[in-house]
């Protein structure tokens, strides 16, 4: 999914005030990071992930490979964090990051 400068902008806002909903460890990508990835993505919509050490190519790396497998979108990556994003058309408001913070 492609995204104007704007909504960038304030995705990248809203996942400010967020903290990490998973954090990948020294085992790296596994299908239980992807299941929770994809679970976080069902509720919230606009998740923060703590991504491993490592060198910035790497971490890119991960960032696209977590969005690839997740079919979400890399709205950011930026140090240790990226920010993901996959719409839920039946996503619960409560639990909504993008509705907890719309404007």
């Amino acid at each position: 999914m492609q995204l104007d400068n704007a909504t960038v902008k304030r995705l990248k806002g809203i996942g400010h005030e967020l903290k990490p909903v998973v954090m990948i460890g020294n085992n790296g990508v596994t299908p239980a990071i992807i299941e929770e990835i994809n679970r976080a993505l069902d509720d919230h919509e606009l998740i923060k992930v703590k991504l491993p050490a490592g060198s910035k190519d790497e971490r890119d790396s991960i960032g696209t490979q977590l969005a690839e497998a997740t079919k979400a979108t890399l709205v950011h990556s930026i140090g240790r964090m990226a920010l993901l994003l996959r719409h839920n058309p039946h996503a619960n408001p409560k639990l909504s990051n993008l509705a907890r913070y719309a404007e």
